[in-house]
Formats: C-alpha cells, structure tokens, sequence
C-alpha cells in the first residue's frame, strides 16, 4: 500500500487490528504453553485496559489533529482575507507552538506587503491625477492655437506670436515630463545615489551655473561663502539638482535688484548650506505645505513654474540621509537650510 496516500482513519484502523491480531496470539500462545486458563485471564485482564488506553490515546491524538487542521485551515483563510490575526500560543512546550509561531509571522509579512501595495497604488493614482492637472492647461492652450490657426486667416505677425505661445507651452510640457520621470526614476528606486567623498564647492558651482543668467536679468545680487576644502560624501548630479531647485526658486521670488546670500558651514556631523533670498517670504502655515509635490501659492501663480522642484530637492537630500530647514518672514525673505552628513 502507498504509504503517501494512507489516511489517518485507515492508519488508525490498521494500527488497532494490528494490535488486536498480537494481543489474540498472545493469549492462545499463553493457552497452548500452560494449558492453564488464569493465565489466559491474568493476560486479558493486562491486555485489554493496555488496548482500551492505546485506543483511547490514538483517538485523543486524531481528534487534536483534527482540531489543528480546522483551526490551520480557519487561520490560513482570515490571513487570505487579512480579517484576523493568527491566535497566539503561549505554551512553547505545544507541539504546534512553532507552526503557530510561523504563521504569526507569516500573516504579519503579508500585511506588510498588503500596506506597501495599497501605498504605491495611492501614490500612483495621486501621481496620475497631479500629471492630468498639471498637463490639462498647456494642452488646453495648445488646441486653441492650433484651431485658430487652422480655422482662421491670421497675419504673419499674428501667427508668429502664436508661435512663439505654443513653443512656450511645449517647453513647459517637456519641462513638467522631465521633472516627473526624475522624481519617478527617485522614487521606485530606478535611479540610486552614488555617494562618494567629494568637495563641495564644484557640486555647488554646477548648481549656481543654472541660475546666474537669470539673476543678472533681475540684476539679482549673488554672494557665495563656500570654503573649497570641504569634502563630504555625496552624489555630485543629484546633490547639485536640489541645490540648483533650491536657488532657482530663490530667483523666481526674489523682486529685480535683490539679494541672494549662499553660506555653507561644515560642523561635526554635517555640511550645513544655507540659501537666503529677499523675496516675499513665506507665511508660518504654509512652510509644511511648500515640499508637497505640485504645491504653488495661489498668489504666485503668474510666476513661471509647477511646484515640483522643493519636492525633488528634498527627496534628494532626504536619500542621503540630510534633511531641510526653512526660516522665514513675510515680506523679509527666506533662508533654506540644506544639512547633508558628512559619511
């Protein structure tokens, strides 16, 4: 008989006939050697309790299997369906301790993965919905050039400028594409950080090369305190991506004839960068709020931009194990406080 397919009740049923057919020779073989009928007693008086017990033992274990199978089964469906957790067991003499132990792990694995599937769904679908608004504006304005163009007769003057307005909002497409694959690429970990001991100052000079031209239009004073000889590890690219965020956004709100200060200071654990600007400021309850992707003040709306680069910028320092501060004063300008570890 394959002893794979044997069933517990028809092992049990086996084991006691087995038991029956020695315990019966037992007692004729006594019979046959002594021909003497108490000791056949004495035999069956010994036998039959020994019998009765084994019996009883054999159906106490089924019936607790039976009830751990159930209860397996009954454990294994709530965690399926996440409605319950597994029953903890104390006892760590139970023979089931350790399979308990086991799925009370298992059922907290799964939760785990439950939780951080439900997140990237909600980050995705917020994702997909922050893309929809923000592309819905620049489409909305390059139909109506189109159809204008197409529909009516316009002057070469007047189609030149029509021109020029959906070249812009072009640009502001690719711009909002490329910011959104960056911090995709961030955030499902595409991209990682290449951390490596190296100055400063030349990951700081690439992110100032950004926004110089822009300040000389504003006539935007720029004065840099950055001693060369301090070295930190990190990602030189992406380290210089937040810092040129960080101080575009310091032009875009600084009034023309301004002032941006850049000072960076090492201390014991970090590098500390700070950015002033004498811009408008920002007001004590929005400072959480400026981080959060796509987020722009409703006064500062005709001021070009999409609200994604505080976001990118602290991502990116984040990563590194740094952190950003943010000092300010309505009417009196910010200070941007960027703190990278120098490990």
């Amino acid at each position: 008989m394959n002893a794979d397919k044997l069933s517990i009740n028809r092992a049990c049923a086996l084991c006691a006939a087995f038991l029956g057919i020695i315990s019966i020779a037992a007692i004729i073989a006594a019979f046959l050697l002594t021909k003497n009928l108490t000791v056949v007693w004495l035999e069956l008086l010994f036998v039959v309790p020994v019998f009765a017990g084994v019996a009883a033992f054999v159906t106490f274990l089924r019936h607790k299997l039976v009830l751990f199978s159930d209860d397996l089964c009954r454990t294994m469906d709530n965690m399926l369906n996440g409605s319950a957790a597994p029953r903890q067991s104390y006892e760590e003499e139970n023979l089931f301790y350790k399979i308990n132990h086991r799925l009370t792990r298992l059922y907290e694995v799964l939760r785990e993965n439950q939780e951080s599937i439900a997140k990237e769904r909600a980050n995705l679908q917020e994702l997909i919905s922050d893309i929809s608004h923000q592309v819905k504006t620049p489409i909305a304005n390059l139909q109506m050039v189109n159809a204008t163009l197409l529909e009516q007769p316009v002057p070469e003057e007047k189609r030149q400028e029509f021109l020029v307005a959906s070249g812009g909002q072009l640009e502001k497409l690719d711009f909002l594409m490329q910011a959104m694959i960056k911090t995709s690429r961030l955030e499902t970990g595409v991209i990682s950080l290449d951390r490596k001991m190296q100055p400063l100052y030349d990951t700081l000079a690439a992110a100032l090369g950004g926004i110089l031209l822009n300040a000389e239009r504003k006539n935007i004073h720029v004065s840099i305190a950055c001693p060369a000889d301090i070295v930190l590890a990190h990602d030189r690219k992406w380290t210089s991506e937040a810092l040129f965020n960080i101080l575009d956004n310091a032009v875009k709100y600084t009034p023309a004839g301004g002032d941006i200060q850049v000072s960076v200071q090492s201390w014991e654990f970090y590098v500390k960068v700070d950015i002033t600007d004498s811009g408008k400021g920002i007001a004590e309850g929005r400072r959480g709020m400026i981080f959060k992707r796509f987020y722009r003040e409703e006064e500062v709306h005709d001021i070009e931009g999409i609200g994604i680069g505080l976001y990118l910028a602290r991502e990116i320092v984040t990563m590194q194990g740094g952190y950003i501060k943010v000092a300010s004063k309505v009417g009196d300008g910010s200070t941007f406080s960027i703190f990278l570890p120098h490990g």
